[in-house]
Order: C-alpha cells, then structure tokens, then sequence
C-alpha cells in the first residue's frame, strides 16, 4: 500500500483517478476494456483520437450487415467523389463536393479521416498565412502590379487595333 495514498491499490495518483485515467494513460472501464477518447489518449496520440467506424452498435456487431454497411458507404462516398471530378471541368462546386464525398468515406474508413485531418490542417495552416500583415501587404501589391500590367496590355491591344463590341463586328 502506498503510504500517500488513500487507495487500497494504491496504483494511481489521486488526481489520476479524478480525472478517470490509470497508470497507461487509458481510462478503465468496469467490464475490463478500455475506453477510448480519453484525456490522456489525446495527450498520446492526437492524430488517431475519435478515429474508427461510425457504424451504429448494432451494425458494427453484426459482421456481415458491417461489411455491406462499409459497401454501402463506399459506393455512395465513390458516387461523390465521381461527381465531384466530373464538375471540375465542368461547372460546379467540384472542391467541394469532392471533400464531401470524402467525409462520407471519413465516417466508416480511417484513412478517409486522416487524409481529412491532413487536409483540414493543411488550409488551417493556409487561412492562418494569409492572414499575416506582411503576407497581406505582398498579396495586394501582386495584385495592383497584375492589374496595372494587364491594363496596360489592354491600353496597348485597343490603340493598336481600337475597340469593337462584339455585336458590332461584321459577318465575313
């Protein structure tokens, strides 16, 4: 017994198990598994936190009715993706429905949740760049410096060969 500790097994700390966790890190549950998502699994291992299938209980339990469940999610998640391709080229929110289709798949495979993880931190990163005064500052000036070229290039086509609407240029 641990003279510092009021804890017949005397195992973890007091603030330990007020906060739910054991001596691995991992918080006990009474029917001996243990549970996942907790304090100290965030503290481990952030990436794979919350990571696995979201399949119900009674889908996730049943073998066969999981596999057609994953099946299921695939197809439709692969019908999105498809669709999301196909609107890159073609009008349409393609980006978009093409990352939807992906946390389709995020929610029964775990590769889908890291590439989306990744993805998230990724624009994260990004948004947070873009929002640097001096990354800002370059920015405008690459713009007004684009804008003023081009309509230099645009000053130089309309005296070269002068400007005509489209509704006025002759059938040839």
């Amino acid at each position: 017994m641990n003279t510092g500790s009021d804890d017949p097994g005397g195992g973890a700390m007091a603030s330990d198990r007020a906060k739910g966790r054991t001596g691995t890190g991992r918080a006990g549950r009474t029917d001996g598994t243990e549970e996942a998502g907790t304090a100290g699994d965030a503290e481990e291992a952030p990436e794979r936190q919350g990571l696995g299938s979201r399949a119900p209980e009674f889908v996730r339990s049943r073998p066969v009715l999981h596999l057609s469940w994953q099946v299921g999610v695939f197809v439709v998640g692969l019908a999105v993706v498809g669709a999301g391709v196909v609107m890159l080229p073609l009008p349409g929110p393609g980006w978009v429905v093409i990352f939807g289709g992906m946390a389709i798949w995020a929610t029964e495979f775990v590769w889908a949740q890291l590439v989306l993880r990744w993805t998230k931190r990724k624009v994260t990163e990004a948004a947070q760049r873009a929002l640097d005064p001096k990354v800002r500052r370059r920015n405008l000036a690459l713009t007004v410096i684009g804008l003023v070229i081009v309509g230099v290039l645009l000053g130089f086509y309309v005296s070269r060969f002068g400007f005509t609407v489209p509704w006025d240029i002759p059938d040839q």
